[in-house]
């Protein structure tokens, strides 16, 4: 089983910027892609971004493009950032992570196995 844990939340001025990280520990997921997703109050579960588990490729929601960076260490690769910068009130959210086998991007959330627990983004204005 592979766990994740989410960190990096927390309350920041529309503007600003914040890094979320992802640590997976357990048995540990090698190969998996990973996706951030998010949920705001009352809505449905949204993809945010997503990378290959080699890193080689990412992909980002319109509504995040070109404010947010996804990354992954290259060494052990357990461990995923969400570089969010030029944040806006409607960003705020939960943010979770998720990582499902294989190589292949997705913006299902059905496709991801293993989640974490969220951690919580607001945005003042």
């Amino acid at each position: 089983q592979v766990q994740l844990v989410e960190s990096g939340g927390g309350l920041v001025q529309a503007g600003g910027s914040l890094r979320l990280s992802c640590a997976a520990s357990g048995r540990t997921c090698s190969t998996c892609a990973v996706g951030w997703f998010r949920q705001a109050p009352g809505k449905g579960r949204e993809f945010v971004a997503a990378i290959t588990w080699t890193g080689s490729s990412t992909y980002y929601a319109d509504s995040v493009k070109g404010r947010f960076t996804i990354s992954r260490r290259d060494n052990a690769k357990n461990t995923n950032y969400l570089q969010m910068n030029s944040l806006k009130p409607e960003d705020t959210a939960v943010y979770y992570c998720a990582a499902r086998p294989g190589v292949g991007l997705s913006t299902s959330e059905r496709l991801y196995d293993y989640w974490g627990q969220g951690t919580q983004v607001t945005v003042s204005s």
